[in-house]
């Protein structure tokens, strides 16, 4: 019969070309997984959370090409501002109707057969509550987006240390990014914490979380939902659920995210439990 699912993504200013790369490969998936039989509903969200009529227009625009046709709904919403990127998938997360829910970047590019692998998973492991694909880069080196409890020395080192300073942090490094479980391609169970790229949720899962918590703005918001689900659920790694994310540090991106990224960073520490190294 196929399951009931849901896909949200919150876009900001988001470059039309990259965004459009994600909903055909989205599209496609969609596709295969209707074809296989482990989808029979899919409905598409899209928040825009830059306050810009023109974007907004550009945006219908883009969702009303044929090749979206194969979702059965599309939602557009807007007018709220940036109020974040927790808050903006909640605007449907918690009232997700289907059986599961895709929180996805807009930058992220599924291979053809990533929902069939990821919604077949699902359904054979009801145990499952939040699902994690393999994740490479656009460069086709591996992303390693998996991640045990962190330190602050290790955020700071992968998110701003040059790649000399890095070196010398490797072992440290390694383990907080699960290499020596993720470089086995096998699948992994009771993963702490899941990249907010692309998280699978089953909808009974996420409704009893109430979604994204509000203190985050921007960064540490899946850290945190990852902790959260972990102790009403399991949360797992499939390898065969393959993505590309095009996504890139917060050091790369300007002193505003780097002001978030440590605000964020001091909230998920004072609500979970400091580690420094």
């Amino acid at each position: 019969m196929g399951a009931r699912l849901t896909v949200s993504v919150v876009v900001y200013r988001t470059p039309s070309a990259i965004l459009d790369a994600t909903l055909d490969s989205l599209a496609r998936a969609v596709g295969t997984a209707r074809q296989q039989g482990k989808v029979a509903v899919v409905h598409l969200a899209v928040v825009n959370n830059a306050d810009d009529t023109g974007a907004c227009q550009d945006l219908w625009s883009l969702l009303a090409r044929p090749a979206y046709r194969v979702f059965h709904q599309i939602m557009l919403y807007g007018g709220q501002g940036n109020v974040g990127y927790g808050k903006g998938h909640n605007r449907i997360l918690v009232h997700s109707p289907g059986d599961y829910h895709l929180v996805l970047n807009p930058d992220v590019l599924l291979a053809p057969t990533a929902l069939a692998e990821a919604l077949g998973f699902m359904e054979a492991h009801p145990g499952a509550g939040l699902l994690a694909p393999r994740v490479d880069g656009q460069d086709g080196q591996r992303q390693y987006l998996c991640k045990r409890y962190p330190s602050v020395l290790g955020l700071l080192l992968r998110a701003f240390a040059p790649v000399r300073l890095r070196r010398r942090f490797t072992a440290l490094l390694h383990h907080y990014e699960m290499r020596d479980l993720l470089d086995t391609d096998g699948i992994i169970w009771d993963v702490p914490i899941v990249s907010g790229c692309f998280m699978l949720f089953r909808v009974s899962v996420v409704r009893q979380l109430g979604g994204f918590s509000s203190r985050f703005f921007l960064y540490f918001e899946d850290f945190d939902l990852s902790l959260r689900t972990a102790r009403i659920s399991r949360s797992v790694y499939l390898p065969t659920v393959c993505i590309v994310h095009l996504g890139g540090q917060a050091a790369r991106k300007g002193w505003r995210h780097i002001g978030w990224f440590g605000h964020s960073m001091v909230r998920f520490f004072n609500r979970h439990g400091w580690r420094w190294c």
